[in-house]
């Protein structure tokens, strides 16, 4: 689908944008990449705007330079029916959790018997109609200092390290939904920062955390950079007994848009 350019810089703040409906920036068809749903077919509805900034992003246009054409939710809906092969759909950004509209989405996809996956990096918390919440807290390693910042001034730092862990939201998540936590993991020296986490979140839910709800992902958004990640943290899912998810997308598809 079009998109057009937008200058989304102060969407931290923005809860809900100007305009009816969603800025989306991609709308596709394809097999879910990660996590326990790993290869099933599903439409992707990806909205723009994030309140954080991965160095690493691998939708970096929807966060450090957003792009999107808004939809109405009627035109978003048919777009997702047009794909009659898929029953499940994932809802994913940037944050599509920043946007309320996302829950009228939701509400929409449960009426006409869609599996809905949400991709949250688990700040907010919102109540919507979710089959999966799909959580992937953000590590220290994730914060774009000017050394690995992308665009290299590192003005996003102080807001993404204050801002990249909420307790209470993630607790509401988990007790809330049949989730998945999901850390992108680069080495060894991402482990105590999980470990602690876990703790600090098993404290806060009477829910209970299973390892085989934690799933290590590689970071790397290219089969070059999988190529360095994948075999270390697979090693790391084995030696603390969390499960392991591949990028299956990244692997048949590598960085190509809409994947």
């Amino acid at each position: 689908m079009p998109v057009s350019d937008s200058t989304d810089r102060e969407c931290v703040a923005d809860r809900n944008p100007g305009g009816e409906g969603l800025p989306i920036n991609e709308l596709f068809y394809s097999l879910q990449g990660e996590g326990t749903l790993a290869g099933v077919p599903s439409v992707f509805v990806r909205t723009s705007g994030c309140n954080l900034r991965c160095w690493f992003c691998d939708s970096y246009h929807t966060s450090w330079e957003p792009t999107h054409a808004r939809m109405s939710l009627e035109e978003i809906v048919a777009e997702v029916e047009a794909h009659a092969e898929a029953d499940h759909v994932v809802l994913t950004g940037g944050e599509p959790l920043l946007h309320e509209e996302s829950v009228d989405l939701l509400d929409a996809l449960e009426e006409r018997g869609y599996h809905t996956t949400v991709e949250t990096n688990g700040t907010i918390y919102r109540e919507a109609p979710i089959n999966l919440a799909s959580i992937s807290p953000k590590l220290e390693s994730s914060t774009p200092t000017s050394e690995r910042d992308p665009k290299g001034d590192g003005e996003w730092a102080e807001h993404h390290e204050n801002d990249r862990i909420d307790l209470e939201a993630l607790a509401a998540l988990v007790e809330d939904y049949p989730f998945q936590l999901k850390f992108v993991v680069t080495d060894a020296d991402d482990m105590p920062e999980i470990l602690e986490l876990l703790e600090e979140l098993r404290g806060a839910t009477s829910e209970p955390i299973r390892d085989d709800d934690v799933l290590l992902m590689p970071e790397g958004a290219t089969r070059e950079r999988l190529a360095e990640t994948r075999g270390r943290v697979a090693e790391l899912a084995m030696e603390y007994g969390f499960r392991y998810t591949p990028r299956l997308h990244v692997d048949l598809w590598n960085d190509a848009p809409e994947t």
